[in-house]
């Protein structure tokens, strides 16, 4: 599975995320808490409240791409 090309400019959401958002949820919040465009290329990530869970979007082009990787402790 292709990632964001080489140059894409990444965005870190500040403070913890409800993870229980998905595409739409954390679209809208690239929307307003960012004001951004979610279908700009860019890489937006976000992390839960425990830390232990990242979420990536990422508009390739075709559509939305939501990766999602839990943290393992120690």
């Amino acid at each position: 599975m292709p990632g964001p090309p080489p140059g894409v400019r990444v965005w870190l959401a500040a403070g913890p995320t409800d993870m229980r958002r998905g595409f739409d949820g954390l679209a809208r919040q690239v929307q307003e808490a960012l004001g951004q465009d979610p279908f700009s290329g860019q890489l937006f990530v976000f992390r839960g409240r425990r830390g232990d869970l990242v979420k990536a979007l990422w508009w390739d082009g075709q559509g939305l791409v939501l990766y999602a990787k839990r943290l393992e402790r120690g």
